[in-house]
């Protein structure tokens, strides 16, 4: 598995992808944050809290993660290079967890440099220091949470079709759907608290609260494992 993921990590890097990724997370988060005159920004929020970059990071990552994962498969499968993969002395549960943990470790890298965003509002607050961290580490926890499940479906929409723009659309769908769809389907329902529990939306808002609900982590294991379990079916169809 750990030469799956190097093999991954080197073609992420090796290629604009990785770069791209990390770059515009970054520039997109920044402009909001503190340029861009808008309800995000923190120099006119009047508190310090860095609320506004955990609404904004599941929007972005709903296109700049099925942007890393939509080559997963659908590379293999058009390059022909599948067959090959298979017949190496790997499962395919190693084949899928390694491309898995590889893309996962690329969205990794690319929100630890945004702890400079809490360092920077730890510094404006009155007194300095003033802010919530059980908030804002339970957020973290939870966008990692999100990423992970955000990874499993794009690998899935990966092996799906031969086509790159065809897993990425597909991945964008799904984690639209599953974020924000059943939140608009409850409001439909007359707020449904049922329906919004299924949603990923629902749980993490639940853990940025800052407290871990066991219930909220088993919610994104088990999805993120139903996605990855799919996956590993597809691949052993194939």
């Amino acid at each position: 598995m750990l030469s799956i993921i190097k093999k991954e990590i080197n073609s992420f890097f090796a290629s604009l992808i990785a770069y791209l990724v990390i770059g515009i997370f970054l520039l997109l988060n920044g402009l909001s944050l503190f340029i861009f005159n808008d309800d995000f920004n923190i120099l006119n929020a009047g508190f310090a809290d860095v609320n506004a970059f955990f609404y904004l990071s599941p929007w972005v990552f709903l296109f700049l993660i099925p942007a890393i994962t939509m080559k997963s498969f659908a590379d293999e499968y058009n390059a022909g290079t599948i067959e090959l993969l298979k017949t190496k002395p790997i499962t395919h549960w190693q084949i899928v967890l390694g491309k898995f943990w590889a893309s996962l470790l690329l969205v990794a890298i690319a929100i630890v440099p945004t702890l400079v965003y809490v360092f920077t509002v730890y510094q404006l607050g009155n007194p300095v220091g003033n802010i919530d961290f059980g908030s804002t580490i339970g957020s973290y926890i939870g966008l990692v949470f999100l990423a992970t499940t955000y990874t499993a479906v794009g690998l899935f929409t990966s092996t799906l079709s031969k086509n790159q723009i065809v897993a990425f659309i597909g991945s964008v769908f799904i984690i639209f759907i599953l974020y924000y769809g059943f939140d608009a389907l409850a409001a439909l329902m007359n707020g449904s608290i049922t329906l919004q529990k299924l949603g990923i939306n629902e749980h993490f808002k639940s853990i940025s609260r800052g407290v871990i609900d066991t219930r909220d982590i088993i919610y994104f294991i088990s999805v993120t494992f139903f996605f990855l379990f799919i996956t590993k079916a597809r691949l052993a169809h194939e």
